[in-house]
Order: structure tokens, then C-alpha cells, then sequence
């Protein structure tokens, strides 16, 4: 593919991301981000421009920013630690009931027909986001793993995340 500078062929692929610049202006100079984290500002953050799809009493579910799959959720509990040892009984019976209203929600609202659910604790373990607890659940289909991150090294999201948010928020009410 030729690139606009000098029309010679380029063998990289470019995803661009111009959403993700953000993290760019919050690098230090020592290369550490200073930021807020993401799990305590989410449910901060005005309802129009939010990812939140439930509020519970201890816990709350948004969007993950950067999904597996569509409908791909985040339950974490409002308080701040890192480490699921570090739950409360209360937190952890409420993340629980969440999860599982959750994939009630996820099947109801986009027919999902089986579920990734956990967690990575650490950052040798996976997790991008290693000081605040939170649980994945990535809601799945028969054939949504197809050519397209084997071959393209890209996974295809058929629906905004602001309009999977609208239709999750709404579901988890009805």
C-alpha cells in the first residue's frame, strides 16, 4: 500500500485511534499516565456521555471502551482496590446478581447465546486496568469469530458503543 508521503509501498496496517489520544497527553515523562482511574470517574460522568448501564447500591456495569465483542460489559464495585481478595461480602453477592442480570439483559436484548465471564488480576495476568477490580462479561455468538482477526489482525463491531449502551440501559429495565 503506498503512503501519502512518498507513494512507496508500507507494509504496516493502521488502525487509527484518535479516541485513545487522550492517554497520550496524560504520559509522564517517566512514562507512567497520570489519569484518573476509569473506573472511579465512569459513573461520574453525565449520563449523555457515559457508558453506564446500571447503577446497583455497591457495584456498577459499564461498557467496555474497547471490546472483545459487542455488548462486551464491565461490572466493578464503586470502592477503589485492586484485588478481588479485597471484596466485601456485600460487594461480591451484588457483582454476582449483577452478572447474572446482566446476562439475562445481554441475551434478551442481542440474542447472545453463551458468555466469557472473569476477571485478570494483575497486569502479568492480562488486566489493562490493574488497580481497580472489575469483571468482564463478553457476551458471544456461534461464528463471531470469523476471518477477519485471524487474517485482518481486526475484529469487526457491528454497533456503536453509545448505541449498545442505549439499547443495554434500557433492557436492564423492561
Amino acid at each position: 500500500m503506498p503512503t501519502p508521503e512518498t507513494g512507496l509501498p508500507d507494509a504496516w496496517i493502521r488502525l487509527w485511534t484518535p479516541h485513545r489520544g487522550q492517554y497520550l497527553h496524560d504520559v509522564r515523562s517517566d512514562g507512567t499516565v497520570e489519569q484518573e482511574c476509569p473506573f472511579c470517574s465512569a459513573p461520574k460522568v453525565s449520563e449523555e456521555d457515559s457508558l453506564v448501564v446500571f447503577k446497583g447500591k455497591l457495584n456498577y456495569v459499564v461498557l467496555n471502551l474497547y471490546p472483545y465483542n459487542a455488548g462486551h460489559l464491565l461490572v466493578a464495585p464503586f470502592r477503589h482496590f485492586a484485588d478481588f481478595t479485597s471484596i466485601t461480602d456485600e460487594e461480591s453477592n451484588e457483582m454476582q446478581e449483577i452478572t447474572r442480570k446482566a446476562m439475562s439483559v445481554l441475551r434478551k436484548a442481542s440474542g447472545a447465546q453463551g458468555f466469557n465471564i472473569g476477571m485478570n488480576q494483575g497486569p502479568v495476568a492480562g488486566t489493562s486496568v490493574a488497580d481497580h477490580l472489575h469483571q468482564h462479561i463478553v457476551p458471544r455468538w456461534g461464528g463471531d469469530t470469523n476471518f477477519m482477526p485471524i487474517i485482518g489482525r481486526a475484529k469487526s463491531i457491528p454497533q456503536l458503543l453509545k448505541d449498545t449502551q442505549i439499547l443495554l440501559a434500557k433492557a436492564w429495565i423492561e
